[in-house]
């Protein structure tokens, strides 16, 4: 049977590596993610088309700029408080901080520092202004089956970096 290829309708399972732009290792996954090519699940920066017409064991390497992965760091979203003003839950350089808008909608934010009596959140991505390096090898390419299907019609997720929404 041929090698099948990557189309809409089409289960991908893929694993990546994203690196900065100086090759240091942001995020990786050893174990396949997958997802319905077309479906609900976008891909970052165009990876979509980049894998477009691949099948199993082809590899694809993408440069993004920021606009294309995780978009500018938007200042507006680091807020600083002081220290005594946080719940201690939270005193730790990477805790998430939800936080609610005026229209009710959560947010994570990170800490990010801890200085001088002073605490910062940031409701960025880790990404978020960062050109990045993706590497994507492709290790399943099929047609899904229903349960897939009905997953996908449910989701609303990007990909990579879905430790990243």
């Amino acid at each position: 049977m041929p090698d099948e290829l990557i189309g809409t309708g089409k289960f991908v399972a893929l694993t990546y590596r994203i690196e900065d732009h100086e090759g240091q290792l942001l995020e990786q996954t050893d174990v396949p993610v997958g997802y319905i090519h077309g479906g609900q699940t976008e891909l970052i920066g165009g990876m979509d088309a980049a894998i477009e017409g691949c099948c199993v064991g082809d590899e694809v390497a993408l440069a993004l700029a920021p606009e294309q992965g995780f978009g500018p760091r938007d200042p507006s979203l680091t807020f600083t408080d002081q220290l005594e003003n946080v719940p201690s839950e939270f005193h730790f350089i990477g805790a998430e901080v939800p936080m609610q808008n005026e229209q009710g909608e959560v947010r994570q934010f990170h800490v990010t520092q801890i200085e001088n009596g002073l605490l910062t959140v940031d409701g960025n991505h880790p990404f978020a202004g960062k050109p990045l390096q993706v590497r994507i090898r492709i290790v399943e390419v099929r047609e899904p089956t229903h349960a897939e299907l009905s997953a996908d019609l449910g989701g609303d997720e990007r990909l990579p970096g879905g430790s990243l929404h």
